[in-house]
């Protein structure tokens, strides 16, 4: 049915108060079983180990500099060693170690009537290639709960609002909004409407394991009950259409999923993505629902942090998306979302100083623009002083970077591979795609990265007319 933004007070619908399952309290209290090691020990254990990694790095880099002449030369040297050996090695040795220690808590085995209903809103702008197949993946989930799947139009000037029209799903709900206002306004409208105490995000392209969504609701229901959200793990689905978007297939499995696993052991995931991810109805509601803004997915997550509660990850709830496949769109993409972290940066900065361990990962985020610039301004003249016998930067990229780098990766495939196994999946070759992750990955998106923050940092210029 087609409903327009019109009728939105008309359809205002009962919403539950009671949002948690009781067995979910259960679920918490089996997580603190004997054996439990508490995620704060986990966390000082992985700091600990980096640290001493990245003390040992900056004691042996301080020989290597002690010959330049002059104590400022000697002060940018050490600067520009911290940046991009230093604290990329910390990086690497935290998440590998965060990954080494992290056990999920065990799923308990929920019966049919246990499952929550949900609500499912898609925000489809110009999607008449991708929605029906998006939708065909959400009716073969084996989810045993009703499923309310409402699909906003936001203004399409294709054939997607013809298409959704012939789709036959009896749990479909299309609202029809006449003007394109954005992916925020589109998920609010949804929100405004939904009917169920869980919403489910998910965008027009992506396609769900049939397990999904199972998985995504069984994390949530296991996790802590102090948990508002939970982020489900995006794959890249066209990772053979472009060199590009095989170069983001390891990105997304290697990078983006081990940093979302270990910022959830530390109870912070800092993005839980609109592409697929689990809220609770209420508590969107509470901060606002998504801002209307260019990085909106992390500056909601923040909003739902800086009021104190968890945001979880689930890294076997997987969607597959299509990614950009042309340097110019893959560059504006991860413009838009460096973009969005300065964004949330100014608009919960009081994130910086709350007693939680996510706050670390918030740090965390400051530090990477600081790697970010030190690897775009130092990498070539490193490789350039090497080729001329000047070693001081680039030795301890080599010595340091380089072998946690590879500690790092190859943990993240092992717990990568091991979550493929148990959901039957077999991790597709991809030579070509992890030679370029490798080698030219950093050197196209870390100045890009740059870019973005500064384009938020740096207020733009208005021309005034005479």
């Amino acid at each position: 049915m087609s409903v327009n933004a019109q009728d939105w007070s008309t359809r205002r619908r009962p919403f539950p108060v009671t949002v948690r399952l009781p067995l979910a309290a259960a679920n918490d209290q089996r997580m603190h079983r004997p054996r439990y090691v508490r995620v704060v020990f986990k966390f000082m254990l992985a700091f600990a180990l980096s640290f001493g990694w990245a003390t040992f790095a900056c004691m042996l880099s301080a020989h290597w500099t002690a010959g330049l002449e002059g104590p400022g030369t000697r002060l940018l040297a050490r600067l520009l060693i911290l940046g991009i050996a230093v604290l990329p090695a910390f990086m690497n040795v935290f998440l590998a170690t965060g990954l080494l220690l992290d056990r999920r808590p065990a799923r308990s085995r929920f019966a049919d009537s246990d499952f929550p209903a949900v609500s499912i809103l898609i925000a489809a702008h110009n999607a008449q290639d991708t929605i029906l197949d998006t939708l065909a993946s959400i009716a073969a989930q084996r989810y045993p709960a009703p499923v309310e799947v409402m699909v906003i139009n936001d203004g399409s000037t294709d054939a997607t609002l013809e298409r959704l029209r012939c789709a036959s799903y009896p749990w479909l709900e299309v609202l029809d909004l006449a003007c394109a206002g954005g992916k925020s306004k589109a998920l609010n409208a949804g929100l405004r409407l939904a009917a169920h105490s869980i919403i489910v995000t998910l965008d027009a392209d992506a396609h769900l394991h049939p397990q999904a969504l199972r998985q995504l609701v069984t994390r949530y229901l296991s996790d802590p009950p102090n948990t508002a959200a939970v982020a489900g793990a995006v794959l890249v689905r066209n990772s053979r259409q472009s060199a590009v978007t095989r170069m983001q297939e390891w990105d997304y499995f290697h990078g983006i999923s081990a940093t979302r696993r270990v910022q959830s052991l530390c109870q912070g995931t800092l993005v839980a993505p609109a592409t697929f991810s689990l809220y609770r109805t209420d508590i969107l509601r509470v901060v606002g629902g998504w801002p209307e803004c260019e990085g909106e997915d992390i500056v909601l997550t923040w909003a739902i942090l800086r009021d104190h509660h968890r945001v979880g990850y689930a890294e076997d709830a997987i969607a597959f998306a299509r990614v950009p496949a042309s340097l110019a769109s893959f560059f504006e993409q991860r413009r838009s979302w460096s973009y969005g972290v300065i964004e949330a940066l100014k608009t919960h900065s009081s994130l910086l100083f709350q007693s939680k361990l996510s706050t670390f990962f918030v740090w965390w985020s400051l530090l990477l623009l600081y790697t970010d610039l030190i690897y775009t301004v130092a990498l070539v003249p490193a490789i350039v002083l090497a080729c001329v016998g000047i070693y001081w930067l680039a030795s301890p990229v080599l010595a340091f970077a380089v072998p946690m780098a590879l500690l790092g990766n190859l943990v993240i495939y092992a717990v990568q591979s091991r979550m493929f196994h148990t959901l039957g999946l077999n991790v597709r070759r991809n030579p070509l795609g992890l030679l370029g992750y490798a080698l030219v990955y950093g050197l196209l998106l870390k100045p890009v990265s740059i870019m973005g923050c500064l384009s938020c940092i740096v207020p733009r210029r208005t021309r005034h007319r005479a």
